[in-house]
């Protein structure tokens, strides 16, 4: 693993771990054994870095998601999809699905969130348009796209934000069907009620 990878994985674990405010460059280089100019030669800053670690891990992230949005033929099934394929990927990636969710829940004029938030507002816009596309099927929309993506999107970062928080060992992760199930069924009841 070269220089570059090894200051990712360390800084991925130590951001999660902490908090990405709470870690300097210094603990990042110490705990790689590689010194500052090293870091700032790949990614140029602090931020920098964290951009880097952020893309690497949300573009298979987006592209599942996207996948998932794709494929199904109703509303129900889409949001099981997308529900399933973030659920999945929070247990293949977990540190990094807790620090995306960090990031995006700190202050908002925060480097971290500053950062983070185009990734988060491109999985928001994706699911706003699984219900653009579904209007026709709900007719009760009546405009409240952008109401229900918010509130599907944040259904399920929450429901992984609790069900992390149950865990002390995120390896262990797991979010079975008959739950994504139950909160795709819980939440689309409160859309055609």
């Amino acid at each position: 693993m070269d220089n570059r990878q090894l200051i990712m994985n360390s800084a991925l674990t130590l951001f999660y771990e902490s908090g990405y405010d709470a870690v300097g460059v210094q603990q990042i280089v110490d705990s790689v054994g590689v010194s500052k100019p090293t870091l700032y030669y790949y990614f140029g800053s602090k931020q920098g870095l964290l951009e880097a670690l952020l893309n690497e891990h949300f573009q298979p992230m987006e592209q599942k998601l996207t996948e998932a949005s794709e494929i199904g033929k109703n509303i129900p099934e889409k949001l099981y999809r997308i529900a399933r394929a973030f659920f999945n990927g929070a247990s293949e990636d977990p540190k990094f699905y807790m620090l995306m969710m960090s990031l995006f829940y700190s202050g908002r004029k925060s480097e971290g969130f500053r950062t983070v938030y185009p990734m988060i507002d491109r999985f928001y816009r994706l699911c706003v348009d699984v219900f653009d596309n579904a209007s026709a099927e709900l007719g009760n929309m009546n405009g409240r796209q952008e109401q229900f993506a918010v509130g599907f999107s944040g259904t399920l970062m929450h429901y992984l934000m609790m069900t992390a928080g149950n865990h002390s060992d995120l390896s262990g992760l797991v979010i079975r069907d008959e739950e994504v199930y139950r909160l795709v069924h819980q939440f689309m009841y409160g859309i055609y009620s």
